[in-house]
């Protein structure tokens, strides 16, 4: 499911809580990294879940219009649109959703900040909400598209959703980007005799949890041997002006240089320069971009990288 910059992302921030406690060992660390990916897994279900609580707010509200002192037409037939949206009949139909749905719902219930309650009077007021139950047009498309509208316009940007997944996780708010746009597009991929779940494997296949795993261990390994190898190429910069995120992923790259032999260096360069804009300070990718290529220029030279078919060097 994640992709191979995710699983950059991932393994950078575990090795910047790595070197920044010398007393760390290197297994436990592993051992949290994994468990932090394992769980962008939950975080899926969380946001799930908070559909099926925003939708079940929704039918009690409906109910208890019916019940008022002196109701109004529209109180005694409401538009049920919203809760016979098909995208919630399709995901119960998930026995792994419908498993786990429990166990996090109460998530949302928890504490007065009443997250439910008004995340759904921002709804009921909006032209959006509006504009769905007066569309003449009735399908799973539309259903589709309202729900990510959910999504974009009242969830995953909500400060008050933001702290509780920060509680529960400090990964989180990073994770949810990526898988945002993930959820959207098993969303947008739902068949009303859908079978397989949409909740999948975090990594697509061995290989990738393989990457992750070595790409941790071997930057560690090689950590002293890198510093060196940067102290000699920044001149009158001494090490300890270096922000400790650009030495991490100049060490990273270097890594996937000389480790992983699939890999095209132009790739690696391209991917810790990238992260770096979002990651480290404003001239990183300038100054990690010229030390890797002082570094990988010396290594051609001696001969120390060797990559599996052409061009990749």
């Amino acid at each position: 499911m994640i992709s191979r910059r995710h699983i950059r992302l991932r393994v950078m921030l575990s090795l910047y809580t790595y070197f920044s406690h010398p007393q760390n060992e290197m297994t436990s660390s592993e051992k949290q990294m994994i468990k932090h990916f394992t769980s962008i897994s939950e975080l899926q279900i969380i946001i799930i879940s908070f559909l099926f609580e925003l939708h079940k707010y929704a039918k009690g509200f409906l109910e208890g219009n019916k019940s008022k002192f002196i109701p109004t037409d529209e109180d005694l037939n409401p538009n049920t649109k919203f809760i016979n949206n098909r995208i919630f009949s399709i995901l119960l139909k998930d026995e792994i959703i419908t498993k786990k749905l429990s166990k996090v719902s109460v998530i949302w219930r928890k504490g007065d900040l009443d997250i439910i309650r008004k995340v759904f009077v921002q709804v009921i007021k909006s032209n959006h909400y509006k504009d769905y139950l007066d569309s003449n047009k009735d399908s799973l498309t539309e259903d589709k598209k309202f729900i990510q509208l959910l999504l974009n316009e009242f969830i995953l940007d909500n400060d008050i959703f933001h702290h509780i997944l920060q509680e529960r996780s400090i990964y989180w708010l990073d994770d949810l980007p990526f898988i945002a746009l993930f959820l959207k597009g098993q969303i947008n991929n739902l068949k009303e005799e859908k079978s397989a779940s949409i909740i999948v494997d975090v990594f697509k296949n061995n290989e990738d949890k393989k990457f992750a795993v070595d790409l941790f261990r071997k930057t560690i390994y090689n950590a002293s041997e890198f510093n060196s190898l940067i102290e000699s190429k920044v001149k009158n910069w001494e090490m300890e002006r270096i922000a400790n995120m650009d030495l991490i992923l100049i060490k990273m790259a270097l890594t996937e240089v000389i480790s992983f032999k699939e890999i095209p260096v132009k790739v690696s360069f391209n991917e810790y320069i990238e992260i770096s804009k979002y990651y480290s300070t404003q001239n990183s990718k300038i100054f990690i971009n010229g030390i890797l290529d002082k570094i990988v220029s010396q290594f051609k030279r001696e001969g120390k990288i060797q990559k599996i078919g052409r061009g990749l060097i």
